[in-house]
């Protein structure tokens, strides 16, 4: 546990010991605002005319892509350009500690990220006729969907940043692998004619889970869904830094 400890703090420092961490938190609570606030159209609060925020749990896995890969791209591609990495396994310190400890610092940052957002969910509440009369419920079992969607992003960030030692190709490899997770079960789904069989697919994609928590649904096969892609990935990012090692 002290392992985990001190690689998590090693690694939550560094997102602000640069700008990168403090640039990417801003791109992507600015993006959000934007959309939400000043761009009109259908992801509008003001034009849409319901006070509610489910334009929020609509547009974040998209802009996830962004953020998620952004956050992990450094986390083990940097410490091998630095040669850094080789040193941290001559250390009493196991595989699945230095692992967890990444994983846990960018699940952090993504918690920050998201923070800001309790301020529209207020600003919501006032805004409504009466005030205060948005389902609460509704909103934050929502909200812990995106939490969930956003740790596995970060985990396949991480596992990612240990294939590569290029951040660059860290990056698109993370954001490619969401991708495919999050929506392209539900284009595969699409292009088959029999409903039965494009359910089944449509139910191995993440979207298709993520979807039933954004209706303030928390059911435990969304949960142990997110929880098993997580566990696999960490399995995926320990086999391959077993092979570095």
């Amino acid at each position: 546990m002290n392992s985990i400890i001190t690689i998590f703090k090693k690694e939550f420092r560094g997102f602000f010991t640069t700008p990168t961490g403090y640039i990417v938190i801003s791109i992507f609570l600015i993006g959000m605002s934007l959309f939400l606030w000043v761009f009109p159209g259908q992801y509008n609060v003001l034009d849409n005319g319901y006070a509610n925020l489910d334009s929020l749990f609509i547009l974040a896995p998209w802009l996830y892509l962004f953020l998620c890969p952004a956050i992990t791209m450094r986390l083990f591609a940097e410490e091998e350009q630095q040669r850094t990495l080789e040193l941290l396994f001559t250390r009493p310190i196991s595989k699945n500690a230095i692992i967890l400890g990444k994983v846990l610092s960018s699940w952090c940052l993504v918690l920050i990220a998201l923070l800001p957002t309790l301020v529209w969910f207020i600003s919501i509440n006032l805004l409504s006729e009466p005030a205060f009369n948005v389902d609460t419920g509704a909103f934050f079992g929502s909200f812990i969907g995106l939490i969930l969607l956003g740790c596995l992003y970060c985990t396949i960030g991480v596992f990612a940043s240990a294939v590569s030692n290029n951040q660059i190709i860290a990056f698109v490899m993370a954001a490619t692998l969401s991708f495919i997770i999050f929506y392209g079960f539900d284009l595969m789904a699409s292009m088959v004619q029999n409903g039965n069989i494009a359910y089944i697919v449509q139910n191995f994609g993440l979207n298709s889970h993520y979807q039933s928590m954004s209706r303030g649904v928390i059911d435990s096969t969304d949960l142990l869904y997110f929880i098993l892609i997580i566990i696999l990935f960490l399995w995926f990012t320990k086999l391959r830094i077993s092979r570095k090692r």
